[in-house]
């Protein structure tokens, strides 16, 4: 009798173990999926910003045609990988995001050649529209990486890891930065010559 109580307390201990550690799984997978779509509304944003801001300066910069059919290519290249895409085309979607923040830059380094262009309100709005939202998908990365690095974390944890492949559980690709120029350090010079 007593071994009958002691193996069905076991037996309820080891349901109650495999239930939690299941269900600890699913919803750190569902908070990583959360987060990227929290990346995918801000790079969406983005995206859509862009054109406006182009349509914008367009008439005034003429001389920079190149300039502005490079950040448009690249953001519609940035939208065509971005479409559908989910946490497992990390790499793919940084690299075309890496381009476009490549060509964005090169694009705010002329809009500083045309002060006229500072002084008209929309293209300013723009501007700062468009900072903001790089701001914000920074912070929607910081926050994926965290739900993802504990998503991963709990996966190889014990009694996790009995359960990873039950609750269909995968490692979650981190965003990285993938542009070399992005990791140089900038280059300031104070002095007056």
């Amino acid at each position: 009798m007593i071994t009958a109580i002691i193996i069905s307390l076991i037996s309820v201990i080891a349901i109650f173990v495999a239930v939690s550690s299941y269900n600890s799984l699913i919803n750190l997978k569902e908070q990583t999926n959360n987060s990227w779509k929290q990346i995918d509304v801000q790079l969406k944003r983005r995206h859509d910003l862009i054109p406006n801001l182009v349509e914008a300066v367009r008439g005034n910069m003429q001389f920079e045609r190149k300039t502005l059919e490079a950040v448009l290519a690249a953001r519609n290249k940035a939208v065509s990988v971005c479409t559908g895409a989910g946490p497992g085309n990390v790499a793919e979607i940084a690299a075309a995001e890496g381009a476009l923040n490549a060509a964005l830059s090169r694009f705010s380094a002329i809009f500083e050649a045309y002060p006229e262009l500072k002084a008209t309100g929309n293209v300013a709005q723009f501007q700062e529209e468009l900072t903001s939202t790089e701001n914000r998908v920074g912070f929607a990365r910081q926050a994926y990486n965290d739900t993802a690095t504990c998503y991963n974390v709990a996966q190889q944890q014990f009694p996790n890891i009995l359960f990873a492949g039950l609750a269909k559980a995968a490692p979650a690709t981190l965003w990285e930065i993938s542009e070399h120029a992005d990791r140089e350090v900038p280059k300031v010079n104070l002095s007056f010559k």
